[in-house]
């Protein structure tokens, strides 16, 4: 049972670095337009998800007087996977 969870859990760790990679090449990537748009608005987007993850996180420590505890990896795979979410959102309202 808990090799099964270990291999569930590998797996999502591994799926999140592919997300973290495709997002950083969707980045740069070179198109034309739409595509600029459509990767605009997502930018938009994630970058207000994480602003607003960040306005918590430091309203929690104010709140509790402790310190912020901020693990980069979890900040990452959430930032990724609200970007995989709104560029399919996106492109399927902008396509054609």
């Amino acid at each position: 049972m808990d090799n099964i969870a270990m291999i569930f859990f590998g797996l999502f760790l591994l799926g999140l670095i592919v997300l973290d990679v495709l997002m950083v090449i969707s980045m740069f990537k070179t198109g034309d337009e739409r595509r600029q748009l459509i990767v605009w608005k997502t930018s938009t987007f994630t970058l207000i998800v994480t602003v607003g993850m960040l306005i918590i996180d430091v309203a929690c420590s104010i709140i509790n007087l402790e310190e912020m505890a901020v693990n980069p990896f979890i900040r990452l795979s959430v930032t990724a996977m609200v970007y995989f979410l709104a560029l399919l959102f996106y492109k399927k309202r902008y396509s054609s």
